[in-house]
């Protein structure tokens, strides 16, 4: 972890949360009984692109590989891991913190549903209340031995975001798109406020990229002709993975199933991961 000093003497204490120049960064203290070596942000420019998907894609392959993983749930207004991963108990505690649910391959997994007692309970907070459970899904959760920490994110570029990489030593970030034709401006969103973060970006995975008949197997672009590779190089980064619409690896998420997934679509997100820790 490091402290970072904003050294920009325009900066009032009001603006200077986003600005590029500030790199003091006062981590929220990790929880004393856990131990993670990497925290990786699965995040994207808007929403309904298949974030969610993508986080339990690469959760569930690095656990096939025998690592040992976890996701943050931070979208506490939207949370969809639970159910994708049929997680329906309450998260437990000792008074002094909160214990992960784990999925039945051992993803420990913690997200405002957990601890609802009615799922379809609508969150109604305010911004601050939202980025205080954010950073104690953080501190107050005993996630025990990780390798990896996955922080599913919130859609867009606004509090929950800032208060992740404010609060959380957050090593990469990938960013997670559909082709569309405002994907050129949505990336570049998500990408700049990632990099005013000061935080590597990992690279992008394109969801929803295409179909594939079942009779011929020609791929259909449902949403339209991909540009990722356009926009990757405009910016500089890697494309990591473009995933097509699988009813198959659909229905488990939707059965809660997700544990049973073996999306080989994210293998070179997943190998980006683990050789950015060696």
């Amino acid at each position: 972890m490091s402290d970072r000093q904003c050294n920009n003497s325009e900066c009032t204490s009001e603006s200077c949360a986003g600005c590029s120049s500030n790199n003091r960064m006062k981590y929220e203290p990790m929880n004393s009984r856990s131990q993670i070596n990497k925290v990786i942000a699965v995040m994207s420019g808007k929403g309904g692109v298949g974030k969610s998907l993508v986080t339990s894609s690469l959760a569930a392959k690095l656990k096939k590989k025998g690592y040992k993983v976890g996701i943050l749930d931070a979208d506490i207004t939207g949370p969809s891991i639970p159910k994708m991963f049929g997680l329906n108990e309450t998260a437990n505690g000792d008074g002094n913190g909160l214990y992960p649910v784990e999925t039945s391959s051992g993803i420990k997994v913690m997200s405002v549903n957990l601890l609802l007692e009615d799922e379809e309970e609508p969150v109604i907070w305010r911004g601050p209340v939202i980025s205080s459970v954010v950073k104690q899904f953080w501190s107050d959760v005993y996630w025990g031995e990780l390798d990896y920490l996955l922080i599913d994110m919130p859609p867009g570029t606004g509090d929950v975001p800032l208060t992740v990489f404010q609060s959380i030593p957050v090593d990469g970030a990938i960013i997670v798109t559909s082709p569309q034709d405002l994907v050129r401006l949505i990336v570049k969103k998500a990408y700049n406020m990632v990099v005013k973060m000061d935080i590597p970006v990992m690279g992008i995975v394109e969801n929803y990229s295409y179909i594939e008949c079942p009779d011929c197997g020609k791929k259909i672009a449902v949403f339209g002709k991909s540009k990722i590779d356009e926009i990757a190089s405009e910016i500089g980064v890697e494309v990591l993975g473009k995933l097509p619409i699988v009813p198959a690896i659909a229905k488990l998420a939707d059965e809660g199933r997700f544990d049973e997934a073996d999306n080989t679509f994210v293998d070179m997100a997943v190998d980006k991961i683990i050789n950015a820790s060696k």
